[in-house]
């Protein structure tokens, strides 16, 4: 699927989809949402993709929400702005949620400045992969706003409740290496090897059962929530799926095979 505004590729059962508007820094409009959704959407539902790496074309990851569209909507009748503000925030998160909850690895390789929104989308992913012309900024605060994008779920869960007030309410730069330090990124790479290392770790962290991958992360995202009873109980649920999954059986009919034969040639050899 290739679109003006996103542009996904699928090789090898890694998607890579990459924000397409270097002229505005990619950063997020109504069209470009509508686009990104479609691509989300799709890579979900694609059961022959196993993984996702996120990036952005030119110089910066995603420079947040487009401000034009602020100034439309500072511009609509007063009677309008709270309630399209509302449907906006709809589609936002359920933008955020889509990539959040996507049932495969995904991966944000951040390849310039991730402000805002775009901060906010890096962490909506599972990993981060920083590369050196990387920065990572929660500027809401510089709009008369409060992140939007899941950072005032996703950032403390990283850096800590006071870690992410001081970053939420300066609305300062975090380079990439405050930002590996503070654990805001997991990894670095170099910017022409950045999307490439990307998609070999994608590659290896999708190499297992897809239905105990989506299993999984689904318990993982909401463990912080849960007591260990209701983990324990959704493991147990998630647990008796798997045994019923063709992975499983086919690991340990093989497992059982390499023992048997093993088992054989010593029998041989005595």
């Amino acid at each position: 699927m290739n679109t003006s505004l996103i542009e996904l590729s699928i090789a090898d059962g890694i998607a890579t989809l990459l924000f397409n508007r270097p002229e505005k820094r990619n950063a997020m409009s109504d069209d470009m949402r509508t686009e990104f959704i479609a691509a989300l959407e799709q890579v979900s539902a694609d059961k022959a993709v196993r993984a996702m790496v996120l990036s952005g074309h030119g110089k910066s990851f995603c420079a947040g929400g487009d401000v034009s569209g602020m100034e439309r909507r500072m511009n609509m009748p007063a009677g309008n702005v709270a309630f399209n503000g509302w449907h906006r925030q709809q589609r936002v998160h359920y933008t955020q949620s889509l990539l959040h909850t996507m049932p495969k690895p995904t991966i944000a390789a951040v390849n310039g400045a991730a402000s805002g929104l775009g901060a906010d989308t890096a962490l909506a992913c599972d990993f981060i992969i920083a590369s050196e012309a990387a920065s990572f900024t929660w500027s809401y605060i510089n709009r008369g706003l409060v992140p939007d994008g899941g950072g005032m779920y996703f950032l403390p869960r990283r850096v800590g409740l006071a870690k992410a007030k001081e970053l939420i309410f300066s609305g300062r730069k975090v380079d990439v290496q405050e930002a590996l330090r503070l654990g805001i990124a997991d990894r670095q790479s170099s910017p022409e090897r950045l999307v490439a290392d990307a998609q070999a770790w994608a590659a290896e962290l999708s190499k297992g059962s897809a239905t105990a991958l989506a299993l999984g992360k689904t318990i993982l995202n909401q463990s912080l929530e849960l007591s260990a009873e209701h983990v324990f109980a959704q493991g147990s649920q998630a647990q008796g799926i798997c045994y019923t999954s063709t992975e499983h059986r086919e690991s340990v009919m093989a497992f059982l095979a390499k023992s048997a034969s093993k088992n054989a040639a010593t029998t041989n050899r005595g």
